[in-house]
């Protein structure tokens, strides 16, 4: 016979955790299923500052600190321009949040897990969910352990906190992938990268290439993950086996390439494809989708661990509405998907436009003329869910980059034009294996 429960959350990542955690703590009957066990790899390692207070919210932020190398700022730089820019926090409008960590995610998906246990979630590792029967009373869900042995659940209500499994999405047929935008990565772990100096040691550095863009984010243990987001079209001119294919990669970035010299890759190389994604719905009656099981762009503002927080706060609301005042349930919902859409919304314009020259060049050539590095810095730090009055500045800079777009619009519409055909390859070419 089925289990009953009021909740059951699929996936025990950052956003499955956190939800699994509030609503434990809230007296809920909560069955947390993880595929996999704990400590197990995963990418996504650079956090922003306004993760600090939903750890400090959970109850989990000595235990981030203890694990996480800080961060005060982002580093870019381009093979365009004579010289680094560095973004700190501390300049951003509210000075509230001046710092965020990068983590090994093992490490830090293991406490956030152990917590949702402790706060008296039902902790369930090494057992995929095969299938949601979903009826008026909310879901039945079967599930397989390790040991073959099957088993079911009868909950009030599901939460699907897949990840890029994107379980629901992918039951219900409706994950679609992104027309605005298409690319891909190749990433691994390195030894004796050099890095900043002084405080800006754990700064996250943004190194433009021909084909994307490289992410540099050092370690506490010291190790620094490196990894290169590239078009389709690059990734599949691959000849040689991954390990060497980053390697090469890097040299088509000197400036990176210097800060790896002497360097060892100390880790399997992985590569990930088709990341841009959206479902077409983030709710139903009795269930609703966290962070990236809902969608994801491209981690070049590592928004992925924020955006998954903070919707597994504005989802535990929802969902304890959704139980205990069901006439306004629909109501509750609906305010849920429009705070899911604002995030990807949010950073999308960024993200479509972060490899053409006229980005670059406001990125590469700061001033804070009406604040608007201020109200950028906002953005970055993920301060866009608290009503932070930056509106006005940011549709300045919009402003400001069509206008640097038209003063040189002969390479705009080159770099329009190619990006265009890139983003229009076909979905196969979007597929990259793990190797």
């Amino acid at each position: 016979m089925p289990v009953p429960c009021d909740v059951l959350v699929v996936g025990g990542g950052p956003a499955g955790s956190t939800i699994a955690a509030l609503l434990a703590e809230r007296g809920r009957e909560v069955v947390l299923v993880e595929k996999a066990r704990h400590p197990r790899f995963h990418i996504g390692e650079s956090l922003l500052p306004l993760n600090l207070p939903l750890f400090e919210r959970l109850g989990v932020h000595e235990e981030i600190e203890r694990i996480g190398m800080p961060k005060y700022g982002v580093e870019f730089v381009s093979p365009w321009h004579d010289k680094p820019v560095t973004f700190d926090f501390a300049d951003a409008w509210d000075k509230s949040f001046p710092s965020a960590y990068h983590v090994r995610r093992s490490e830090f998906d293991r406490i956030l897990f152990s917590n949702a246990a402790r706060k008296g979630a039902k902790a369930v590792e090494g057992c995929r969910v095969a299938k949601i029967d979903f009826h008026d009373g909310g879901g039945t869900v079967t599930a397989r352990h390790e040991n073959g042995r099957e088993q079911q659940w009868q909950a009030r209500f599901v939460v699907d906190a897949s990840g890029r499994d994107t379980f629901l999405a992918n039951q219900f047929g409706i994950k679609r992938r992104n027309r605005k935008h298409n690319s891909a990565a190749i990433f691994g772990h390195f030894a004796g990268a050099k890095r900043l100096p002084g405080k800006a040691e754990g700064n996250i550095t943004v190194f433009w290439f021909e084909h994307g863009w490289f992410w540099f984010i050092p370690l506490a243990d010291g190790a620094t993950s490196v990894g290169a987001v590239c078009w389709p079209y690059y990734m599949k001119s691959r000849r040689t086996e991954p390990r060497q294919f980053l390697l090469n990669t890097i040299t088509l970035c000197p400036a990176l390439a210097d800060r790896l010299r002497g360097a060892s890759l100390i880790s399997p190389v992985t590569a990930t494809g088709n990341y841009s994604y959206a479902a077409e719905r983030t709710t139903g009656r009795n269930y609703l989708m966290l962070g990236d099981a809902f969608a994801f762009i491209d981690p070049v503002f590592s928004t992925g661990v924020f955006i998954a927080m903070h919707s597994a706060f504005v989802g535990a609301d929802t969902v304890e509405t959704c139980l205990d005042t069901p006439r306004k349930a629909a109501a509750a919902l609906k305010t849920y998907d429009a705070s899911m859409r604002r995030g990807p919304r949010v950073f999308s314009w960024f993200i479509y436009r972060v490899t053409t020259p006229s980005l670059r060049h406001l990125f590469m050539n700061p001033v804070n003329r009406f604040r608007l590095q201020e109200a950028l810095l906002s953005v970055l730090a993920g301060d866009i869910f608290r009503g932070t009055p930056v509106g006005l500045r940011i549709l300045a800079f919009k402003a400001l980059y069509y206008l640097c777009s038209a003063a040189d619009l002969k390479k705009s519409v080159v770099a329009w034009r190619r990006r265009r055909r890139a983003i229009q390859e076909p979905d196969s070419a979007a597929q990259v294996s793990p190797w």
